[in-house]
This record gives structure tokens, sequence and C-alpha cells, in this order.
């Protein structure tokens, strides 16, 4: 009867253990659910220049404004190199070229660079958020590592009482034996 109860105990121990687990495991799940939710790319409200700078800085770094601004240049030259000869509007040294290019330039480089400061601050909130990130799993390994070692003390410590009950149940057995091999006088 005594011993039924002690594993009927033992029993209830463990399933307590294991709902304790369990609950822990549900937590971690909601809140890995809440981390991802959290660090989701959300689609952000831009202005016009902005929309605008970002497609001039895609376009002045493709290859397709490269190619076409080449051959602009090249019809520029031939045009007034060779068909304009003498009434060419803009002779060699090309300095109405030059100005324009120039122009082009002072304009385009401002507007890129706002493209890619707008980028470095994406940038930078990614990485922000990929170190908060990196900090949680951080944080949840040790905690995984304290919990693994609080089970292994507490399954160390069951056991340690499963062993004991084990010696205590042999030597009443012991006992038993004892109690039963010695002879009796029936006389």
């Amino acid at each position: 009867m005594k011993n039924k109860k002690y594993v009927l105990d033992l029993l209830k121990n463990e399933d307590e253990q294991l709902q304790k687990m369990h609950e822990i495991i549900h937590k971690a799940l909601d809140e890995e659910t809440l981390i991802t939710s959290i660090i989701e790319d959300k689609e952000e409200e831009r202005t016009q220049g902005e929309k605008l700078s970002d497609q001039v800085a895609k376009f002045g770094g493709s290859w397709k404004f490269i190619i076409i601004f080449a051959v602009i240049l090249i019809v520029w030259i031939f045009y007034n190199t060779q068909v304009m000869h003498n009434k060419s509007f803009d002779p060699y040294p090309y300095i109405l070229l030059n100005l324009i290019l120039s122009c082009i330039a002072a304009i385009q480089a401002p507007i890129i660079m706002m493209s890619q400061n707008r980028q470095e601050a994406k940038d930078r909130t990614r990485a922000t958020s990929d170190y908060m990130i990196n900090l949680k799993s951080e944080i949840e390994i040790r905690n995984l590592h304290e919990k693994v070692d609080l089970s292994i003390i507490d399954q160390y410590k069951h056991l340690c009482e499963i062993q004991q009950k084990q010696l205590q149940l042999l030597e009443e057995l012991n006992k038993k034996v004892k109690m039963l091999s010695k002879p009796t006088n029936i006389s």
C-alpha cells in the first residue's frame, strides 16, 4: 500500500514536470512569433522626392544609363565634328558638352547620395534588428542550458529518491526473507 502511494506520487511528480516543460515550450514559441512579427519589413511611406531619388539612383547605376550616355556623347562629338564642319554649335574642345556633363553630374550626385543615405538608414535598422535577434537567441540558449541543468539536477534527485526507496524495499525484503528462513521450533 505504502509503495503504491509512493509510485503514484512519483508519477504525479513526473507529470507535473512534463506539464511545466510544455508550458515553457509554448511560451518560447509565442515569444519567437512576437520577435518575427516585430522585425518583419514593413513598406514605409516614401515622399515623391524619395521615390524619384531611388529611381534616379537605380537608373544612374545601370548599364542602360552608361550605354545611352556613351551613345549620346559619340553622336554629339560626331555631329559637331563631321556633320557641321565649320558651322558647329559646339566646336572641338566641346565646352558646351563639358558644361552639360558637369551640370548632370552636379545634379545626379546629390540625388544618388540621398538614395544611398536612405538605404544606409535601412541597413542600420536591419543591423540593429539582427543584433537584437542574436542577443535574444543567446539569452534563449543560456536559458535552455539552465533549464537542462536544472532538469538534470531534478532527475538526479529523483533517481536518488528511487534508489533510496529501492534500498528500503530491499532491506524490507531481506528482513522478510530472514524471518521466513529462520527455523521454527514446532515442538
